[in-house]
């Protein structure tokens, strides 16, 4: 009996070799069941600090916790077999120094299995990325609209307009020359997203950035319609889920009441009946 050879799971060197190729394909995941559907067509499936927000009702993602990321990155392991799996580090995991960051990460890498870890910051995280990536975890960056440094940054603004352009320059320099295999863009303008796109070696993975970046990553709740407590300007309704549940659980609160609902084969008949 032959057997079908095993799908190849990315690593973070594949992700850097597609610089100027194919798109990457992103999204988040937080489940095992999500984590199957977005790895048929995912490269890169990122265990975001957004399940702060999106599955425990944070108000930031300020409050998630190295359990959390923990808990929800093996639930997403046992979902993958391509893509390379990240594992964001939560705020205050590796702020202080390069070695509280590394302790962090390499707990996060083997107690989910990730191939991969995020953390968010420009030149100010650079010693930080060439500090873990040297001891043989693999950073992705993530600079331009930082959310866990939303209350330093006044909110979820637009980050790199006019002058304020070669700050988002310098970083997206430093955490490539640190050693970061891709970086996220987030919320910054399209052209200035495209000139980083074609400075560094690194690929860009783009969220409300530019169609020119060597990928696109989206959170999968609010590309299904899912999560809707607010819709940025960037996220496309790939669909409206969260309506068709709300029909589904409206119809189904009818038929309970109404007790249509188990009907006749829905239940179990006694055996011994007419025996």
């Amino acid at each position: 009996m032959s057997q079908s050879t095993p799908q190849k799971t990315l690593t973070a060197s594949d992700i850097r070799a597609r610089k100027t190729g194919e798109p990457l394909v992103c999204l988040t995941a937080y489940t095992t069941p999500v984590a199957r559907l977005a790895d048929t067509e995912c490269d890169l499936v990122l265990v975001g600090d957004s399940v702060g927000m999106v599955l425990h009702g944070l108000p930031s993602t300020l409050g998630v916790t190295m359990e959390m990321m923990i808990l929800h990155g093996r639930a997403v392991a046992r979902g993958i077999e391509r893509a390379l799996m990240v594992v964001d580090m939560p705020f205050g995991s590796y702020e202080e120094s390069p070695a509280q960051a590394f302790r962090n990460a390499a707990r996060l890498m083997a107690e989910t299995g990730a191939g991969a870890v995020k953390l968010e910051g420009g030149r100010h995280m650079a010693e930080t990325i060439r500090f873990i990536v040297a001891r043989g975890i693999p950073v992705m960056a993530h600079i331009g609209l930082t959310p866990q440094a939303v209350n330093a940054i006044g909110g979820y603004k637009v980050q790199g307009k006019g002058a304020d352009g070669d700050r988002i320059r310098e970083d997206a320099r430093a955490v490539a020359d640190a050693g970061a295999f891709s970086v996220v863009l987030e919320k910054v303008p399209a052209a200035l997203a495209d000139e980083i796109t074609a400075d560094i070696a690194i690929p860009t993975v783009g969220i409300g950035a530019s169609a020119g970046c060597d990928g696109q990553i989206l959170v999968i709740d609010d590309m299904l319609g899912l999560f809707d407590a607010f819709k940025p300007k960037f996220v496309k309704r790939y669909a409206h889920l969260a309506g068709d549940a709300t029909d589904a659980i409206r119809a189904y609160a009818e038929e309970v009441r109404n007790r249509s609902f188990p009907a006749p084969e829905h239940v179990f008949a006694d055996e011994k009946a007419g025996s």
